[in-house]
């Protein structure tokens, strides 16, 4: 059994000694962090916060993505923390004990206090949530990830659709001759797994070329079912992680290279793994061994791990790639590869399309038809797809704004500063992944 199924089947049996416990329990008791060193403030605050994020996923299924702290801290959370109202009451006293504090000398230091505040406030925004308190989208976000994505209109997409329009001409609608071209690059059912195998290992040698990871790092790789998103990485500890693809619908050739890169290297999988060596392990910085989905680090997470993609493959070759060895394992004309990129690039495009049909339907200004029909529209979905976009809008609400968003805020970040210089890119990849970096600092607020 993995770590992450391991942690919810104990947050099941918790709930009901969680139930007899007294709501009143303040966090102010004992965690076990050694008092006497410079951190220890901070250190104690870290500690109760992560026993509020486990407690946490109690009540909300998805919060908690991922941990490997101290076992025995599932049990004190849920127990400590039965309620939301205690979770509530607990995380605005440790947001009052963190603005007494001096701010910290050490820049590191500083910035982990002001990661801490900005976690306890997602946490805060996502008990509103939860419990029914209505939010707009962009307070959602704005709370919960510390960003708000631009609001775009129709008239933003059309330029792009007449430029994809004219890629693909023929009879019927743009929507019926871009599935007709889409559906092309399909990868047969019986060639997935050598071709996601292949794209993966791929990935993975780029990034170790580039960025040290610990010796014996690793990961598995299941094929799954009925889930409304299309990958997924569960982070286990000890430089592990179980990597889960969505087949309910035909994957496509792309997304090869897109789910090793973002859900492997030097996606999620590094992520996890640099963050537990330099950060858990390294400074003993507890908060960093839970990884709750709802908080700022989830812009920044999904982000540099779409931005990561272009970071492995830059220029053409994530094309020579594919042509060399991917399009051959799928059984695909490669002759067709440099219009597929072209349709690619273009329909990357119309990705915050996605954004709008969110905070749309989630405001109440469109149906869910509605939204499913702007989909196809504007992202060329089919109805399957735009289906299963609208459950995982569903499901995790104003997060579409980390893929898109986040990922334009990284780029813009790292080649601000580095430039053309490809190393220096890397350099600043890795910090990311490794330092308490905060959406503000990468955005330049």
């Amino acid at each position: 059994m993995n770590r992450r199924r391991s942690f919810l089947l104990s947050l099941v049996g918790t709930v009901a000694l969680a139930a007899c416990q007294s709501d009143t329990e303040t966090a102010s008791s004992s965690t076990g962090v050694a008092p006497g060193n410079a951190d220890a403030p901070l250190d104690q605050i870290a500690a109760d916060y992560v026993h509020l994020v486990l407690a946490m996923g109690v009540h909300d299924e998805n919060h908690v993505d991922s941990y490997f702290g101290p076992e025995e801290w599932i049990d004190e959370g849920v127990a400590r923390f039965p309620t939301l109202d205690s979770i509530r009451s607990a995380a605005d006293g440790l947001l009052q004990r963190l603005g007494a504090l001096q701010t910290p000398q050490d820049d590191l230091v500083r910035r982990r206090a002001e990661g801490l505040e900005k976690r306890l406030i997602a946490l805060d925004a996502r008990i509103d949530i939860v419990s029914g308190v209505p939010l707009s989208f962009d307070e959602e976000a704005r709370l919960v990830f510390d960003a708000v994505a631009p609001d775009y209109d129709a008239a933003h997409f059309e330029g792009v659709l007449e430029q994809l329009d004219a890629l693909l001409p023929g009879e019927g609608s743009l929507n019926e001759r871009a599935r007709a071209f889409w559906d092309q690059f399909v990868i047969p059912p019986e060639r997935l797994e050598a071709v996601f195998e292949a794209a993966i290992n791929e990935c993975r040698r780029r990034t170790l070329e580039r960025i040290a990871l610990p010796p014996g790092e690793d990961f598995t790789l299941e094929y799954v079912t009925d889930r409304p998103w299309s990958g997924y990485n569960w982070f286990q500890g000890n430089a592990f992680s179980l990597i889960q693809i969505n087949t309910d619908l035909p994957r496509h050739i792309d997304r090869a290279v897109d789910l090793g890169c973002h859900e492997g290297y030097p996606g999620h999988h590094a992520y996890g793994t640099l963050v537990e060596r330099e950060l858990y392990d390294g400074r003993g910085w507890v908060e960093f061994s839970v990884y709750a989905l709802f908080g700022p680090q989830s812009l920044l997470s999904e982000g540099s791990a779409n931005y990561g993609i272009d970071l492995a493959f830059p220029g053409r070759e994530r094309l020579e790639f594919e042509r060399s060895t991917l399009f051959p394992l799928a059984g695909l004309d490669v002759g067709q590869a440099d219009t597929y990129h072209i349709y690619l690039d273009l329909q990357k495009q119309l990705s915050y399309a996605r954004n709008e049909a969110a905070r749309d339907y989630l405001d109440g200004r469109m149906s869910r038809g509605e939204a499913v029909s702007w989909m196809q529209r504007y992202q060329l979905n089919s109805a399957e797809e735009a289906e299963q976009a609208l459950d995982f809008i569903e499901t995790y609400r104003a997060y579409v704004i980390n893929y898109n968003l986040g990922r334009d805020l990284v780029r813009s970040y790292i080649e601000r500063e580095a430039g053309a210089d490809q190393e220096r890119r890397w350099a600043l990849f890795e910090r990311l992944l490794s330092e308490p970096v905060s959406v503000a600092d990468i955005s330049g607020r």
